[in-house]
């Protein structure tokens, strides 16, 4: 039974499909509708069971690929030829009526579902495209902020060059103010104060004033001459490109003390520290001049400790003072000289390849700490023409 309600069932599709490809002009369908009719009948089919047939038939044959006003000219052609596939049945059967009434609410639905379906189509093609859209503006946006971002870092790059170049020029302008200093100015009062010793000696069988004028004369230019020594010392100290170093940070320190009253004192554990370049000498020199500038502005310490010594890979310097805290972030981040004082040492450490750090913690006050890399500076951050730079204020 099964095979014969099967091959019915394609007989019907068969006979559908020839009906609708002759197209509008189609004779009524009269003699093959009507003999499938019969031949359902002879199985014992009902009209609901033909109906199913057709409604098979249509999904196979209208819905796919055929817009909406296409599939509704073949399902009316579709339903002339059922109409008369089900007449042997109508003559027969009580509940024709019915069933067609029946079909005709499948065909109905059939059509709203057909609607139903491009109207979802329309809306999901709109979602696409927003979609897409809003890729677009987002991908946009992605460059445009990328170009900001790369254009921000040139700008801090140049920033930092023309940082670098202001800091070197500003060193070698300090080196040939002090070179003025010992060469011409000390050399000049010194002969002063020659002239006046001769002076003296000439006028001492004269008269007394001239004497006490002249020895006043002499005590002025001996002061002003150490004050010149002093000014030169704190601008470059000689004794740092003469003996090196660690003889200079003694020398500093030493006035250092005597000027604040804060104990200072200096530890060194390697003699590795005289063998690095000038430039590097000279870093570590100014951090420690920062530092202790510092510390004798606004750490209110009663004691500060410097120490050097040799890691495997690089030469670290720690000073520690005993004075209050302060939040290390903050001061990186604010306006005026604490900020600058920070900034110029750790740019002054990273110019030759070095790390700088900073740990303020209450009631154990501030340590300092830079690190220096043994061997050559990393290409680009010590050009020969910045071999040192400051920004501390004698």
């Amino acid at each position: 039974m099964g095979r014969k309600l099967n091959g019915l069932s394609q007989r019907y599709v068969a006979a559908l499909r020839q009906h609708l490809k002759q197209g509008p002009q189609a004779n009524p369908p009269c003699g093959t509708a009507q003999a499938l009719g019969r031949r359902a009948m002879a199985l014992g089919l009902e009209t609901l069971d033909l109906a199913r047939f057709h409604e098979q038939a249509l999904i196979t044959l209208v819905l796919p690929g055929y817009s909406a006003s296409t599939r509704d000219r073949m399902i009316r052609r579709a339903g002339k030829f059922f109409a008369e596939a089900i007449t042997p049945i109508e003559k027969t059967h009580r509940t024709a009526k019915e069933a067609n009434a029946h079909l005709n609410q499948m065909i109905q639905a059939l059509n709203q579902r057909s609607v139903d379906l491009a109207a979802s189509n329309r809306r999901l093609k709109r979602e696409i495209l927003q979609r897409k859209s809003v890729e677009d503006s987002l991908r946009k946006s992605e460059q445009h902020y990328g170009e900001l971002l790369k254009q921000s870092r040139h700008m801090q790059e140049q920033l930092r060059r023309l940082s670098r170049q202001l800091l070197s020029a500003q060193e070698e302008e300090r080196k040939n103010i002090s070179r003025e200093l010992h060469d011409v100015i000390a050399q000049t009062l010194t002969g002063i104060n020659v002239r006046l010793a001769a002076l003296k000696k000439e006028a001492a069988t004269n008269t007394k004033g001239l004497d006490r004028n002249i020895t006043r004369t002499q005590r002025m230019v001996e002061h002003s001459v150490n004050i010149v020594h002093q000014f030169a010392r704190e601008l470059r100290p000689a004794v740092l490109d003469d003996l090196g170093l660690v003889p200079a940070l003694h020398s500093f320190m030493k006035n250092f003390t005597t000027r604040t009253g804060v104990r200072a004192s200096l530890t060194t554990f390697t003699m590795k520290i005289e063998e690095l370049d000038a430039s590097k000498r000279t870093v570590l020199f100014r951090v420690a001049q920062e530092a202790l500038t510092n510390v004798a502005r606004h750490a209110r310490a009663s004691r500060v400790d410097v120490s050097i010594q040799k890691l495997p890979d690089c030469i670290c310097m720690k000073i520690k003072d005993d004075g209050k805290s302060f939040n290390v972030e903050r001061a990186l981040h604010a306006n005026g000289g604490k900020r600058l004082g920070l900034l110029g040492m750790r740019e002054r450490l990273e110019m030759i390849g070095g790390n700088f750090s900073v740990e303020s913690t209450p009631g154990r006050g501030t340590t300092v700490q830079a690190q220096i890399p043994l061997g050559k500076t990393r290409a680009g951050r010590a050009e020969k023409s910045l071999t040192e730079f400051s920004r501390v204020k004698p």
